[in-house]
């Protein structure tokens, strides 16, 4: 699914070369649920826009499904993001003048899908997030997490090889957190490939590798059992009562 080698990614800032990604090896298996976790600076922001095709190495090679993008224009990488990644972002990134259906077929609209299947996909979308009566409201009109839904559903429409998650319960309250990363468990448990980044070890623990970045190496990468919701609440309450 994702295959990187010897990612290289460099920065000039006046005569001093920055050095974020340095020889980066990394592989994602489909199906696979990987967490890439780091402090602020790591370099973990540019491994997520290398691997979302938003950023373009220096040296390496990236393949997605396959498929080698390094020598692809701009216009050849942005089709591609389109047809083989859902992004979901802290901030939703939904259009406040549209509402929930007309942002969940946006995407659907790049890729040349017609209106009514569109629509279809859509509702379709919105139901399997639990958003499916919700459909005619403004971004304004929903909470932060049926927000979040609505921007899953809408990463969802494509019909995804990828689902790159950056930070998904970043701008939610702990409940409502747990309740999206829950979700996110389910979308893996029915096959979805996810990747996601995070700074926050308890959330890592939802996915089932944990990929550590540290000064643009990775420091460690290791199988996880994914804690469930109400385990991590119960480390995140201080499980020293036993």
């Amino acid at each position: 699914m994702i295959e990187l080698t010897d990612i290289v990614k460099t920065y000039q800032r006046g005569t001093q070369q920055l050095h974020i990604l340095n020889r980066i090896c990394f592989t994602v298996e489909k199906g696979d649920f990987v967490a890439i976790v780091g402090p602020s600076g790591s370099g973990k922001s540019t491994l997520m826009n290398t691997i979302g095709l938003l950023d373009v190495p220096n040296s390496g090679t990236y393949k997605l499904d396959g498929i080698d993008t390094i020598n692809m224009s701009d216009n050849q990488l942005a089709e591609l993001r389109n047809r083989k990644i859902g992004f979901i972002f802290q901030q939703f990134n939904l259009l406040p003048r549209l509402t929930a259906m007309e942002n969940v077929e946006l995407p659907m609209i790049y890729a040349g899908i017609p209106p009514k299947e569109r629509r279809e996909r859509g509702q379709a979308m919105l139901e399997l997030l639990g958003m499916g009566t919700r459909g005619h409201h403004k971004p304004s009109e929903l909470s932060g997490g049926q927000q979040q839904r609505v921007a899953i559903a809408r990463a969802l429409a494509i019909g995804p090889s990828l689902l790159l998650a950056d930070e998904p319960t970043g701008a939610l309250d702990s409940k409502t957190g747990e309740e999206v990363l829950e979700l996110v468990q389910n979308l893996h448990r029915q096959g979805n490939t996810i990747v996601l980044i995070t700074h926050d070890h308890h959330i890592a623990e939802s996915a089932s590798r944990v990929v550590s970045i540290r000064d643009g190496i990775i420091v460690n990468d290791e199988r996880n059992l994914p804690m469930l919701a109400e385990d991590r609440a119960k480390t995140l309450a201080g499980g020293a009562a036993v």
